[in-house]
Protein backbone atom coordinates (compact mmCIF):
# COMPACT_ATOMS: atom_id res chain seq x y z
CA UNK A 1 0.00 0.00 0.00
CA UNK A 2 2.69 2.45 0.90
CA UNK A 3 4.76 1.51 -2.85
CA UNK A 4 1.46 2.20 -4.55
CA UNK A 5 0.66 6.15 -2.43
CA UNK A 6 4.23 6.54 -3.25
CA UNK A 7 3.99 6.12 -6.95
CA UNK A 8 0.77 7.97 -7.02
CA UNK A 9 2.51 10.80 -5.48
CA UNK A 10 5.32 10.83 -8.05
CA UNK A 11 2.89 10.72 -10.84
CA UNK A 12 1.57 13.88 -9.60
CA UNK A 13 4.47 15.57 -9.47
CA UNK A 14 5.71 14.72 -12.78
CA UNK A 15 6.24 18.11 -14.87
CA UNK A 16 3.98 17.48 -17.77
CA UNK A 17 6.38 18.90 -20.93
CA UNK A 18 4.42 22.56 -22.54
CA UNK A 19 3.13 21.18 -25.94
CA UNK A 20 2.23 24.52 -27.82
CA UNK A 21 -0.12 23.40 -31.21
CA UNK A 22 0.35 26.42 -33.44
CA UNK A 23 3.95 25.09 -33.56
CA UNK A 24 3.18 22.15 -35.41
CA UNK A 25 1.39 24.70 -38.07
CA UNK A 26 5.07 26.50 -39.00
CA UNK A 27 6.64 22.62 -40.21
CA UNK A 28 5.75 21.11 -43.23
CA UNK A 29 6.39 17.91 -44.00
CA UNK A 30 5.91 16.51 -47.66
CA UNK A 31 5.60 12.64 -47.52
CA UNK A 32 3.25 11.78 -50.31
CA UNK A 33 3.89 7.88 -49.06
CA UNK A 34 4.96 6.37 -46.34
CA UNK A 35 8.34 4.20 -46.91
CA UNK A 36 7.34 0.59 -46.90
CA UNK A 37 4.17 1.43 -49.19
CA UNK A 38 6.53 3.43 -51.97
CA UNK A 39 8.67 0.24 -51.68
CA UNK A 40 6.14 -1.85 -52.30
CA UNK A 41 4.90 0.22 -55.22
CA UNK A 42 8.40 0.61 -56.59
CA UNK A 43 8.64 -2.95 -56.55
CA UNK A 44 6.35 -3.40 -59.09
CA UNK A 45 6.84 -0.69 -61.03
CA UNK A 46 10.47 -1.52 -62.01
CA UNK A 47 9.85 -6.25 -62.20
CA UNK A 48 8.84 -5.23 -65.70
CA UNK A 49 11.67 -3.88 -66.91
CA UNK A 50 14.43 -5.76 -64.87
CA UNK A 51 13.25 -8.74 -66.58
CA UNK A 52 12.97 -7.23 -69.76
CA UNK A 53 16.35 -6.35 -69.39
CA UNK A 54 17.56 -9.73 -67.88
CA UNK A 55 15.58 -11.29 -71.39
CA UNK A 56 17.70 -9.34 -73.35
CA UNK A 57 20.99 -10.37 -71.02
CA UNK A 58 20.26 -14.15 -71.12
CA UNK A 59 19.21 -13.85 -74.97
CA UNK A 60 22.49 -12.01 -76.29
CA UNK A 61 25.24 -12.86 -73.71
CA UNK A 62 24.13 -16.28 -73.02
CA UNK A 63 22.47 -17.41 -76.23
CA UNK A 64 19.62 -18.66 -74.11
CA UNK A 65 17.32 -19.32 -76.61
CA UNK A 66 14.76 -20.36 -73.89
CA UNK A 67 11.09 -20.18 -74.24
CA UNK A 68 10.03 -17.35 -71.85
CA UNK A 69 13.44 -15.15 -72.06
CA UNK A 70 12.84 -15.88 -76.07
CA UNK A 71 9.06 -14.95 -75.94
CA UNK A 72 9.75 -11.37 -73.64
CA UNK A 73 12.46 -10.14 -76.27
CA UNK A 74 10.16 -10.81 -79.00
CA UNK A 75 7.15 -9.51 -77.68
CA UNK A 76 8.52 -6.09 -77.00
CA UNK A 77 10.21 -6.05 -80.74
CA UNK A 78 7.10 -6.78 -82.36
CA UNK A 79 5.42 -4.44 -80.50
CA UNK A 80 8.21 -1.67 -81.05
CA UNK A 81 6.59 -2.63 -84.94
CA UNK A 82 2.95 -1.88 -84.66
CA UNK A 83 2.60 1.46 -85.16
CA UNK A 84 0.01 2.61 -82.47
CA UNK A 85 2.14 0.42 -79.69
CA UNK A 86 5.42 1.49 -80.41
CA UNK A 87 5.56 4.07 -77.57
CA UNK A 88 5.00 0.75 -75.09
CA UNK A 89 8.58 -0.12 -75.00
CA UNK A 90 10.37 3.31 -73.66
CA UNK A 91 7.04 3.50 -71.47
CA UNK A 92 8.68 0.46 -69.85
CA UNK A 93 12.04 1.36 -69.64
CA UNK A 94 12.24 4.42 -69.07
CA UNK A 95 8.85 5.86 -67.53
CA UNK A 96 8.30 3.31 -64.86
CA UNK A 97 11.83 3.73 -63.46
CA UNK A 98 11.51 6.98 -63.32
CA UNK A 99 8.13 7.20 -61.55
CA UNK A 100 9.67 4.80 -59.17
CA UNK A 101 12.57 7.40 -58.47
CA UNK A 102 9.89 9.92 -57.77
CA UNK A 103 7.46 7.94 -55.63
CA UNK A 104 10.55 6.56 -53.59
CA UNK A 105 12.54 9.91 -53.36
CA UNK A 106 9.04 11.77 -51.92
CA UNK A 107 8.97 8.98 -49.00
CA UNK A 108 12.14 9.35 -47.58
CA UNK A 109 12.59 13.37 -48.10
CA UNK A 110 11.26 15.68 -45.68
CA UNK A 111 11.32 19.52 -45.70
CA UNK A 112 10.52 21.53 -43.32
CA UNK A 113 9.84 25.38 -43.23
CA UNK A 114 9.99 27.81 -40.62
CA UNK A 115 9.90 31.69 -39.37
CA UNK A 116 13.35 32.71 -38.04
CA UNK A 117 12.21 36.25 -37.41
CA UNK A 118 8.66 36.63 -36.20
CA UNK A 119 9.49 40.23 -37.42
CA UNK A 120 10.50 39.69 -40.73
CA UNK A 121 8.12 37.37 -42.41
CA UNK A 122 9.94 36.58 -45.19
CA UNK A 123 13.20 35.34 -43.60
CA UNK A 124 12.48 31.31 -43.45
CA UNK A 125 14.65 28.65 -42.67
CA UNK A 126 14.62 25.16 -44.95
CA UNK A 127 15.45 21.76 -43.48
CA UNK A 128 15.72 19.37 -45.59
CA UNK A 129 15.66 15.37 -44.21
CA UNK A 130 16.40 12.83 -45.85
CA UNK A 131 15.46 9.03 -43.88
CA UNK A 132 17.79 6.30 -45.00
CA UNK A 133 15.23 3.54 -45.49
CA UNK A 134 17.50 0.50 -47.08
CA UNK A 135 14.77 -0.46 -49.49
CA UNK A 136 13.55 2.57 -50.61
CA UNK A 137 17.24 3.74 -51.42
CA UNK A 138 17.81 0.49 -52.92
CA UNK A 139 14.60 0.89 -55.53
CA UNK A 140 15.76 4.48 -56.68
CA UNK A 141 19.56 2.84 -57.48
CA UNK A 142 18.35 0.01 -59.46
CA UNK A 143 16.01 2.30 -60.85
CA UNK A 144 18.66 4.75 -61.58
CA UNK A 145 20.69 1.77 -63.54
CA UNK A 146 17.84 0.72 -65.65
CA UNK A 147 17.45 4.67 -67.09
CA UNK A 148 21.00 4.73 -67.52
CA UNK A 149 21.32 1.46 -69.54
CA UNK A 150 17.96 2.37 -71.44
CA UNK A 151 19.51 6.34 -72.68
CA UNK A 152 23.15 4.67 -73.04
CA UNK A 153 20.97 1.92 -74.95
CA UNK A 154 19.49 5.16 -77.15
CA UNK A 155 22.53 6.91 -77.55
CA UNK A 156 24.94 4.18 -79.11
CA UNK A 157 21.40 3.48 -81.37
CA UNK A 158 21.75 6.81 -82.34
CA UNK A 159 24.91 7.07 -82.92
CA UNK A 160 25.19 3.60 -84.99
CA UNK A 161 22.72 5.05 -86.97
CA UNK A 162 24.23 8.47 -88.03
CA UNK A 163 27.56 6.33 -88.91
Amino acid sequence: MKNNDEFLKQMENLKVPDINPSQHQDTVKMAIMNASRSAALGVWLIAVPCYFLLCVFMFYFFHARMGWFAAMFSLLSGLAKVPFIDFLGPIVLFVLPIVCIVINVLSILHVGVKNIDPDRRKVKEVSITIKVKFWNIVLILVSLAIVFVFISYVMTESISIKS
